[in-house]
């Protein structure tokens, strides 16, 4: 078996190929390879709320249903490996603890980083997995691809346009911040909070 690299979750994307779909991208730890995965909306909207600590949803998300239950019960989740790739599909596993005694949980990588941000749970993936899908840094944010399996041609997000929110006042802001989360419009509102922390 090849050794483990730890990731850390590089950003969120939408995905230039697959309509409605998004990626997440994951860069190791100590190098320069990044590991683009394809992920659906609803999961990438839980894994953005978990790394956006401002944004509070009204009712909890299924990934913080699952926190609170495993908290209830006393289970921690250790670590998310990704140990197989297949087809281009990526397959995961959560290593949980509860009363000193580990299990192995299989699991969607989705599911299982949406779930690792909320435990604050180091991400590893084998060594091999980064041969075969990862991707070099050339520079700061250009990716080049070599044998890109996914074959994701752009990762990073496109030029920001002037902000549609330049015009409106910090309250009316504030306003629109509350009123996207009260919908539920994380995205939304993850763009209101830009503008607002542009300004102060």
């Amino acid at each position: 078996m090849s050794s483990l690299v730890r990731l850390n979750i590089k950003g969120i994307s939408y995905s230039q190929t697959q309509s409605g779909a998004y990626a997440l991208v994951l860069s190791e730890v100590d190098g320069s390879r990044t590991l683009p995965i394809v992920i659906g909306a609803f999961e990438a909207q839980s894994i953005a709320i978990a790394l956006e600590k401002e944004i509070k949803p009204p009712r909890p998300l299924t990934h913080d249903l699952f926190k609170t239950f495993a908290d209830r019960f006393h289970i921690v989740i250790k670590q998310v490996i990704i140990h197989k790739l297949v087809d281009g599909i990526f397959f995961s596993s959560l290593i949980c603890e509860r009363d000193k005694i580990e299990e192995i949980i299989d699991t969607r990588t989705s599911d299982a980083i949406a779930l690792a941000t909320r435990f604050n749970a180091p991400i590893f993936t084998y060594e091999n997995i980064l041969d075969q899908a990862g991707i070099y840094l050339k520079m700061k944010d250009d990716l080049a691809t070599e044998n890109d399996p996914l074959s994701i041609e752009n990762l990073i997000d496109e030029p920001e346009k002037e902000s549609s929110f330049s015009k409106d006042t910090l309250k009316q802001l504030n306003d629109k911040l509350n009123e996207a989360i009260q919908q539920e419009n994380y995205e939304l509102a993850a763009k209101i909070r830009d503008e607002i922390n542009k300004r102060t």
